[in-house]
């Protein structure tokens, strides 16, 4: 006779191996009841703020010249812009020769010199007693006015801005050598035409005198 302890009870069925499982299942792939975990991941309701419109986005990245105020043609201009090199800037030759002497014989002319020959050398200092100096670069102007007037201009530093010396005859050897706008602090083009200029008026070469 089978065992009477196997079987079971009238009206009751023992629980299949799926029904003992199902607990543990569902709890494993049941949802999470713990509160989400936010990220930075941009989705459909919340976009990248760093590429967003920023018409449509007040929180979108914002240009760097809208952050700092500035605009940007503005800024763009103010870069471009550059103060252009002055003609004194140039080389000390080059601006002798294509600023300087032509404003000097302009403005001489204009004083009623018509026959003014300029040249520009470097050579000797033609004054008793510099016989032993270094050579110089020099202007050399003449005309003829009651005799051979002629003046020189002297620039031993080769540079505008350093010593310069002045020296005028009237047919005779120059005697003396005089310093030459000393007492200006920036040496311009306008200034060494006028400070000639002036110095010749001093003389009385220039106009009725």
């Amino acid at each position: 006779m089978a065992d009477p302890t196997n079987h079971n009870q009238a009206g009751e069925v023992a629980p299949s191996t799926v029904d003992k499982q199902a607990p543990s299942v569902a709890e494993e792939h049941a949802p999470s009841t713990d509160s989400p975990e936010a990220t930075d991941l941009p989705t459909a309701n919340t976009p990248d703020p760093k590429t967003a419109n920023p018409e449509d986005n007040p929180n979108a990245a914002k240009p760097a010249a809208a952050a700092t105020g500035e605009k940007p043609a503005a800024a763009a201009k103010a870069a471009k812009k550059e103060k252009a090199p002055s003609v004194e800037d140039k080389p000390f030759v080059e601006f002798i020769e294509q600023d300087y002497l032509p404003a000097l014989q302009k403005a001489i002319a204009q004083q009623g010199v018509q026959d003014l020959e300029v040249s520009f050398a470097k050579q000797k200092v033609p004054i008793t007693g510099f016989e032993s100096a270094e050579e110089c670069w020099q202007i050399i102007g003449s005309w003829s006015e009651k005799g051979r007037r002629q003046f020189n201009v002297y620039f031993p530093e080769e540079d505008i801005q350093g010593k310069k010396g002045f020296s005028c005859n009237e047919g005779k050897k120059p005697s003396t050598l005089e310093s030459f706008l000393i007492d200006e602090r920036k040496i311009t083009l306008d200034l060494l035409v006028f400070g000639l200029v002036q110095r010749l008026d001093g003389q009385k070469w220039l106009g009725r005198n």
